[in-house]
């Protein structure tokens, strides 16, 4: 391997090895059509970055004459870090370019359809306010009470796994709360700056992070599978999560948050084992089981 030679290619140069790398690795060849459907390069190009490939990384590559094809080499490891975040996108989306919109998966592969899907001309004004740190107005249309004119000065996005929610201060309420993207609507831009009391560095739950440690349910007859499934290494998951979007994460992921574990359903796979590490998390009553310290137990 020679990360030094790599790292001295341009950008443009790393991408198409980072793919002949990625072909390789998840399908075990790749051929000149590939890189040049993908890059819509010269085949003398693909010819060029597939012999360069070849020269800095010849154990993970050998060429198959009779079929022309590139084939994974026996010694193969990888030469890129490939994100399995990234990687499954790809395979399930396929590589988005963005211009013609037809991706195809790259494998078969299903997952669950998104039910929430936010317009594009709502999400686009949004993304633009985040960036330039600008109020934007909005119509709203709330479950508590209807709808609304307000405005807010969002500053992220926050994917629940159901839906897209933007984190923003509100005007009208005073206070920094979650809206949801598909109930917003007519989105404007205005050209002023922030009050200092509307950044995020004083939305406290956004900046409070909070550590959560999992387990095997109790339940379980055999906790050493779930530990495989989640890739826990000393019996537990740890994690360090942002207050405002802990109650999220332990509703998608259905974590029992009861203090005696006592959810029994199939899906309640993962106990929070110190449920009081939620206290003073304004989304906890999203949490499967969870009780606030001071109300009575629930039966």
């Amino acid at each position: 391997m020679h990360p030094q030679r790599v790292e001295s290619l341009s950008h443009a140069q790393r991408e198409r090895l980072a793919y002949i790398d990625f072909r390789l690795y998840f399908f075990g060849e790749i051929g000149r059509p590939d890189l040049i459907d993908r890059f819509g390069v010269a085949p003398a190009g693909a010819t060029r970055d597939l012999a360069l490939y070849r020269e800095i990384a010849p154990q993970n590559i050998t060429f198959d004459g009779s079929n022309k094809i590139y084939r994974i080499g026996q010694a193969f490891s990888p030469l890129f870090d490939h994100a399995s975040q990234r990687v499954l996108s790809a395979l399930a989306l396929g590589f988005g370019d963005g211009v013609t919109g037809a991706t195809q998966p790259l494998l078969p592969c299903e997952s669950p359809t998104a039910l929430s899907n936010p317009r594009m001309d709502v999400l686009a004004p949004v993304c633009r306010a985040i960036h330039a740190k600008r109020p934007v107005a909005i119509r709203y249309h709330s479950m508590s009470s209807g709808e609304s004119e307000r405005v807010i000065v969002p500053f992220a996005l926050v994917d629940t796994g159901l839906r897209w929610h933007v984190r923003a201060f509100d005007r009208k309420s005073g206070e920094f709360r979650d809206f949801v993207v598909t109930r917003i609507e007519a989105p404007t831009l205005l050209d002023e700056e922030p009050q200092a009391f509307e950044r995020p560095d004083n939305d406290i739950q956004w900046t409070r992070i909070v550590e959560l440690d999992f387990v095997p349910h109790p339940r379980l007859e055999r906790p050493e599978v779930i530990k495989m499934d989640y890739g826990m290494t000393d019996g537990s998951i740890r994690m360090r999560v942002r207050a405002a979007v802990a109650g999220y994460m332990l509703l998608r992921w259905s974590v029992d948050c009861s203090p005696d574990h006592r959810l029994k359903e199939e899906q309640y796979r993962l106990w929070l084992s110190d449920p009081l590490a939620l206290y003073g998390v304004e989304n906890a009553k999203l949490a499967p089981g969870y009780q606030a310290p001071s109300s009575p137990k629930k039966r």
